[in-house]
């Protein structure tokens, strides 16, 4: 985490717009007791404001419901985003959905794949893109590698994919040369 929130502010300070890094955790990393005060003191070294981080946690970290609760509202305090990462993989209950201070779910790749021949994947995700929009949380469909895939995730209204159909990850000059193409500040060379 300290590693991509200093990368990210090195980036805007030289002069790339900001841009949002969203850092997986593990379970054990978000039930440690100081979690959120690392996050705070990380961000205060780093120099980087809360709403450019994004923090992504699985069903299965939830299972500690009382707990994970008090450490979601006040990351949510910090001003930093929440994820639920690899939605509809776990065996957790969906009232977190509700109770939880999420900003988005990402759909697990297992159900993006295939979704020209299965019907149930695409009933799955249809359903999770809907259910996500009434609690009014943004969806990122993950492992997006078709033309097929991004047409039904479009028609769907998915607002986010991701995936090797856009790009494999980068190394960080690639993420600098994407950077400079598509998000510099006018006047950056």
């Amino acid at each position: 985490m300290r590693t991509a929130c200093k990368q990210n502010r090195e980036w805007q300070e030289m002069g790339y717009a900001p841009v949002r890094v969203a850092v997986n955790l593990s379970a054990r990393q978000f039930l440690k007791k100081d979690f959120v005060q690392t996050v705070e003191r990380i961000l205060r070294e780093t120099g980087m404001q809360p709403e450019y981080l994004e923090l992504e946690v699985t069903e299965s970290t939830m299972i500690d419901v009382q707990r994970a609760t008090q450490t979601l509202y006040d990351l949510k305090k910090l001003g930093v985003h929440i994820a639920i990462d690899d939605f509809g993989t776990g065996y957790s209950s969906l009232s977190y959905l509700k109770d939880f201070p999420l900003d988005r779910l990402k759909i697990d790749r297992s159900f993006i794949r295939d979704l020209k021949k299965s019907p149930g994947n695409r009933a799955i995700v249809a359903t999770i893109i809907s259910m996500a929009k009434n609690l009014d949380l943004h969806v990122i469909a993950e492992g997006v590698e078709t033309s097929d895939e991004l047409d039904f995730l479009q028609e769907q209204m998915c607002e986010e994919v991701q995936g090797f159909f856009f790009s494999h990850p980068l190394t960080k000059e690639d993420m600098e040369s994407y950077l400079k193409e598509k998000f510099s500040k006018p006047g950056i060379s």
